[in-house]
């Protein structure tokens, strides 16, 4: 008990120092995950959209299979992803193994299934009522879907901070294709993997855990605190 409280009095220390360490990791995580969640939600959304506010053929089956890669196991795919961009893998030509944009690949497809899933429950939710009422009363279709993206707005926030959650504290793919390369590739949760590991810089581990638990619950905290005052 007494080393589990010393080291985290040092993993204080460490945050509150300004531990070049520290920062330089818990920047690139934000920088990969957002841009990862960015990219999911500009092909994630245009796919929810339809899904949510049209009726066609296979939409049920479609919309089951998003709904099931929700939970995907992050070090399946970081194999699949890994095969595909190897140097003699069929994307090995962009040259994207052991980068940062292959984490922000990687994870961008993990989360696009949280993405869509998310908006186009939202938007079903609304229904096609108000895209309809929208348009009798004169508005054109963009107009329209503008309307209806406003009354689901709630969803769609909760689909992106959803999304960035899972991307930042996922493991498997970063440390699969991103390599854990120190200062290059290096994020929070392949750090604290393998520092603990390693069993050197224990205070290090518990820092940036310490920071990922904030990233995340304050994240979180913050978005609903805004909607309740909206309300």
């Amino acid at each position: 008990m007494d080393e589990l409280i010393e080291g985290f009095i040092k993993a204080i220390q460490l945050i509150i120092s300004g531990d070049p360490t520290v920062i330089d990791v818990t920047l690139r995580s934000l920088y990969v995950s957002g841009a990862a969640v960015l990219l999911a939600a500009l092909w994630g959304i245009p796919i929810a959209v339809p899904l949510g506010l049209k009726n066609f053929r296979g939409k049920l089956f479609i919309k089951g299979l998003f709904n099931a890669l929700i939970g995907i196991p992050t070090v399946g795919l970081g194999l699949i992803l890994y095969l595909l961009i190897r140097r003699t893998g069929v994307l090995g030509f962009l040259h994207l193994l052991y980068t940062p944009s292959a984490i922000i690949l990687g994870e961008a497809v993990l989360v696009t299934p949280i993405i869509v899933s998310f908006v186009a429950n939202a938007l079903e939710a609304v229904g096609s009522e108000i895209q309809d009422l929208a348009k009798t009363l004169g508005a054109s279709e963009d107009q329209a879907l503008f309307t209806v993206f406003k009354e689901t707005s709630d969803g769609v926030v909760l689909a992106i901070v959803t999304g960035f959650n899972r991307a930042v504290a996922e493991l498997g793919i970063a440390q699969m294709i991103g390599g854990n390369i120190p200062g290059f590739t290096s994020v929070l949760t392949t750090t604290i993997a393998n520092e603990t590991v390693k069993g050197v810089d224990v205070e290090l581990s518990i820092a940036l855990t310490i920071i990922l638990f904030l990233v995340v619950f304050g994240i979180t905290l913050a978005v609903n605190l805004v909607q309740r005052r909206r309300k």
